[in-house]
């Protein structure tokens, strides 16, 4: 059986814990920040950790991890 292929698109997005949670970028920091209120773009910075729904389609894309 071929091995399978992680999709390019959830590699760039998406990296897993040392216990194996999903963690994603927060969205909505790439433009027109100016209209966006501080504290959103505060709580914004660095990464999440996705919910058992969104981290079971990320890790459908990354068999291997």
């Amino acid at each position: 059986m071929p091995k399978l292929k992680t999709k390019s698109s959830f590699k760039k997005r998406f990296r897993l814990t040392a216990t194996g949670k999903v963690r994603a970028n927060v969205g909505f920091k790439q433009h027109n920040l100016r209209k966006r209120p501080q504290k959103m773009k505060r709580k914004a910075r660095g990464t999440m950790v996705l919910c058992k729904a969104d981290a079971g389609i990320a890790k459908s894309g990354m068999p291997y991890r």
